[in-house]
């Protein structure tokens, strides 16, 4: 079920309000949670055991390994016994594990058969593992919860069922925004429900649908179309256009659903973190990541770079670690050889950024350093939305092969590729990314 289907606009999400704001103060949680559950049950009805399961265990362990931030005064951790370190291990490498097996399991089994094959050994007989919906998201929830717990900088709910909703609070359950445990956890026990939170949550839940539905839907019929030509004789300006509509696609489908998960959040009485800042004025692939999906961006600062080592370490460890990172952020959106690339690719440019061209690009107009990086942004879109690492080459080889623009007597074939709305459609998403980069560099003049 997703937030711009007919059955949840028409009949899931009516339901469930009616039902929520009718319930007393002491069941809305109960209520939300119940809701929540069906909707995750509606796509993928056998993993929900292994949800709650998995939040049971999460919930219990960090029971035990936080009873020390309230019986020592010695600091973080540090009067940690053996059976609490034990209940964090396990209930990290848990979660971890957890998403290795389904989201992985199929991409490196197929690989190995693959390589046992070439090498002319049978190849592994496997049953293919169903990826559940929203793993990624809820999983670096749950880790980022038990690792805050474990550091003392948070402490466990009051009871499971609030832990249990903060896991599966459906608006944000398949699509994010990534939220922490500590960013919440007084909202989870205690929130404010008026009219203008319900009136405020739903015109931002309307913003991110019409984002979906008017300008993301329609863009993704241009690449279906595009898709369909031959990679091989492709027209140049077909490349270039493709490729842009996809950014914008990818863009207002992504920041859409986060708009909508913010504003059901908002109308629950949640406040949930931003997402998305206008990522496409960006001059810089480091400001960038500062403005796409916002709150991966601090995940994987938080609980990945700094214990690596972040900044505090060697010059050539910095620039080690921002590859490791995002060559799992890559791996993160995607089983498959091309996301890899994909966290490469923006991994190679932050590298560049911290080598020289931070530097460079201050001297540079404003201009020039969008529209530079957005060129870099577009090459890596073709990375991930590619179905395998040869069909982005090819497509990359298009896009740079500036002697093949579409004749004058073939214009016409534009026609198949852009009706009247897709259009608008087209010329509104350009204007609503780039419009901020005018008015900030009106201000500044």
């Amino acid at each position: 079920m997703v937030f711009s289907s007919l059955i949840f606009l028409n009949y899931f999400l009516p339901g469930v309000l009616i039902a929520y704001f009718l319930a007393p103060s002491r069941l809305k949680n109960t209520v939300l949670l119940l809701a929540s559950y069906l909707f995750y049950a509606w796509g993928a009805p056998k993993i929900l055991p292994l949800l709650f399961i998995s939040s049971l265990v999460d919930y219990f362990a960090s029971k035990q390994f936080a009873r020390v931030s309230s019986e020592s005064e010695s600091g973080p951790s540090a009067a940690k016994n053996s059976w609490q370190k034990y209940c964090f291990y396990f209930a990290l490498l848990t979660n971890v594990f957890s998403l290795l097996y389904f989201k992985y399991a199929n991409f490196f089994v197929g690989e190995l058969s693959n390589l046992l094959e070439a090498s002319g050994s049978g190849a592994i007989a496997w049953s293919a593992v169903a990826l559940p919906i929203g793993i990624s998201f809820f999983t670096f929830q749950k880790i980022s919860y038990l690792v805050d717990v474990w550091q003392d900088r948070a402490q466990p709910p009051k009871s499971f069922l609030q832990y249990a909703l903060f896991v599966a609070c459906f608006p944000q359950l398949i699509a994010g925004p990534i939220v922490r445990f500590h960013d919440i956890s007084k909202q989870l026990d205690s929130r404010e429900h008026n009219l203008d939170n319900i009136f405020q949550g739903g015109y931002r839940f309307i913003i991110g649908l019409a984002k979906k539905v008017l300008i993301a839907n329609p863009l993704a019929l241009v690449n279906y179309n595009i898709d369909g030509l031959d990679i091989n004789t492709l027209p140049c300006d077909y490349a270039w256009f493709g490729i842009i509509c996809y950014s914008m696609q990818i863009y207002f489908d992504f920041s859409g659903y986060s708009d909508m998960a913010i504003g059901l959040g908002q109308i629950f009485g949640f406040k949930f973190p931003e997402n998305f800042n206008h990522p496409y004025i960006s001059k810089n692939i480091t400001e960038f990541w500062r403005r796409w999906h916002m709150t991966l961006s601090e995940w994987m600062k938080l609980y990945l770079y700094i214990p690596l080592g972040g900044n505090r370490v060697s010059a050539l460890r910095v620039y080690c670690n921002l590859w490791i990172v995002f060559l799992l952020s890559g791996l993160w959106h995607g089983a498959a050889w091309n996301f890899l690339a994909w966290g490469a690719f923006h991994g190679f440019f932050l590298i560049m950024d911290k080598l020289f061209w931070l530097r460079i690009s201050k001297r540079l107009p404003s201009l020039i350093n969008i529209t530079l990086t957005f060129v870099v942004v577009l090459f890596g879109w073709v990375l991930f939305r590619a179905n395998s690492l040869d069909q982005a080459i090819a497509y990359m080889s298009r896009l740079l092969a500036f002697n093949s623009f579409a004749e004058v007597h073939t214009w016409y074939l534009w026609g198949d590729m852009l009706t009247n709305r897709t259009t608008c459609m087209f010329v509104l998403a350009l204007f609503m990314s780039f419009y901020p980069a005018f008015i900030r560099s009106n201000r500044e003049a």
